[in-house]
Formats: C-alpha cells, sequence, structure tokens
C-alpha cells in the first residue's frame, strides 16, 4: 500500500465492511492546496447503513480517516456523494408516547 494512499485505500476497506453491495463502493481521491478530498460513492440501498442512526457512522468513518491522515502529515477531508435521485427524509415533529398512543386510536 502506497504511503499517499493509505487513506483512500482505508475509507474503501471500512466502508465495504459495512455496506450490503461492496462492489458498487467507489473511492476517489484528490489533492489540492486545501488538503486530501476522498469522495466516497455506494449503491442507494446502502445509504442508511453508511450514514447510521443520526449520522453517527458517517462521522465515525470521518473521524477515523482524518486521524489516517494525520498519520501521514495530511489533511484528510471525506465527502459522500448522495445519489441520482436520493430523498432526503423530512425529519417530522418527535411526539411523546402518549401523543402516538392516541393516534393510534385504540
Amino acid at each position: 500500500m502506497a504511503a499517499k494512499n493509505k487513506d483512500q485505500d482505508f475509507v474503501e476497506f471500512i466502508v465495504k465492511g459495512i455496506v450490503n453491495n461492496p462492489d458498487d463502493v467507489t473511492v476517489d481521491r484528490k489533492v489540492d492546496e486545501m488538503g486530501v478530498l476522498i469522495t466516497l460513492r455506494v449503491n442507494p440501498e446502502d445509504m442508511g447503513a453508511l450514514i447510521g442512526r443520526e449520522g453517527s457512522t458517517a462521522r465515525a468513518i470521518r473521524t477515523l480517516t482524518r486521524i489516517v491522515g494525520l498519520k501521514n502529515s495530511a489533511r484528510v477531508n471525506l465527502k459522500i456523494e448522495e445519489p441520482e435521485g436520493g430523498k432526503r427524509v423530512e425529519r417530522t415533529e418527535k411526539k411523546s408516547v402518549d401523543r402516538v398512543v392516541e393516534d393510534l386510536e385504540l
């Protein structure tokens, strides 16, 4: 593994272990004056697993990727591309348990 691509290889390895369609994972690496930008694309069906509850999985992957970059003296950022036609789920108001039971009309 080349030293300059450790971050890219790391992201690819981690993500392929998380998703159900590892063959659809693509990881691109671009270097500019701001540092390293790793762009990640996965199968639309795998976005939920990749993002995790409230973004926890994606946040963890980003943190670990930055650490790998620091070990190699590089500033690394991870961009997760939304698939074409991807839908953002609008969050509705949070309901109390009592309100949910009322809505069931038992």
